[in-house]
């Protein structure tokens, strides 16, 4: 756990390329920004388990069931991709951790600070992103 007193990270911070890469200001502003993210996943999870409890009516007219069964395969989808997601969010904090999070896994060099704002699970910088995409989309094709 980073040992950053609460008065040093203010609401209004954002990381800036005018200080230290991965400094303990900026470790603190992506470990807190994907704990937020994490409990809006947790959060949405909770109130769909409630919703699909609540909605276990047996409809009798079919094409209702139908559209029922369909809403709930999907709720259910996009509940397991949020169930990885989770699990990307918890390498991300287990990489500020250890001092590796910010940093590509494919070059060792930083990624930028734009890139983990938008997208904090990241690991690959854009460029290393793209060449895996590229190699992804040959091998697919194939």
């Amino acid at each position: 756990m980073l040992n950053v007193p609460n008065e040093t990270i203010d609401v209004d911070y954002r990381p800036s390329e005018d200080e230290p890469f991965m400094n303990e200001r900026q470790r603190e502003y992506f470990r807190r920004k994907l704990l937020a993210w994490k409990e809006d996943i947790l959060r949405e999870s909770r109130e769909t388990l409630v919703v699909l409890q609540n909605d276990n009516e047996n409809l009798p007219d079919l094409a209702d069931r139908a559209s029922s069964e369909t809403d709930r395969a999907i709720e259910l989808r996009a509940r397991d991709r949020q169930r990885k997601l989770i699990a990307k969010i918890d390498a991300a904090l287990g990489r500020i951790e250890d001092g590796s999070y910010g940093y590509c896994e494919e070059t060792g060099e930083p990624i930028s600070l734009k890139r983990l704002d938008a997208r904090p699970i990241a690991t690959f910088s854009i460029e290393a992103q793209e060449r895996h995409e590229r190699r992804e989309k040959v091998y697919r094709d194939s």
